[in-house]
């Protein structure tokens, strides 16, 4: 049995991060990146902190909006706890399907915070933004596969 003691890490994690970042598996998942996000090493692992708290805000607002619109898309009750493989897809189809309902579709790779921002600019509200096109992102998003 391992000494690890899962508990104290967390609590060393929660103290350390002062805003928590919505997208932050998806940025570990290197399939997206952000101007506002702050990288930690802690117990050897890496974890995502937000720098910015207006950008926090609009990125709370749009993982949850994408949480709502992804559940009828990836087939999940309503009910269901969002597993590790959806929750990837949400997060980073969600950003991608943004991105090219934004006209950015051919893009190396998006800035969540800077995407978010312009799409509040462009649509007036997070509410608003063109979720249909957002997940045709989420449905065809595609994890990377397991190494062999």
């Amino acid at each position: 049995m391992s000494g690890y003691n899962e508990t104290a890490y967390k609590e060393a994690r929660d103290s350390i991060i002062a805003l928590k970042c919505p997208f932050e598996r998806a940025l570990l998942h290197r399939c997206v990146n952000c101007s506002a996000a702050k990288r930690l090493l802690l117990a050897e692992r890496e974890a995502i902190t937000c720098s910015d708290e207006a950008a926090n805000g609009r990125c709370k607002g749009f993982h949850e909006a994408l949480h709502r619109n992804a559940r009828f898309a990836l087939h999940m009750d309503p009910d269901q706890p969002w597993p590790f493989g959806k929750e990837i897809r949400a997060q980073c189809g969600g950003i991608k399907g943004l991105q090219a309902a934004m006209g950015y579709e051919g893009a190396e790779s998006a800035d969540v915070a800077a995407l978010v921002r312009e799409g509040v600019e462009r649509f007036d509200r997070i509410d608003a933004f063109p979720y249909s096109e957002i997940m045709r992102g989420v449905v065809h998003y595609e994890p990377r596969k397991k190494r062999d």
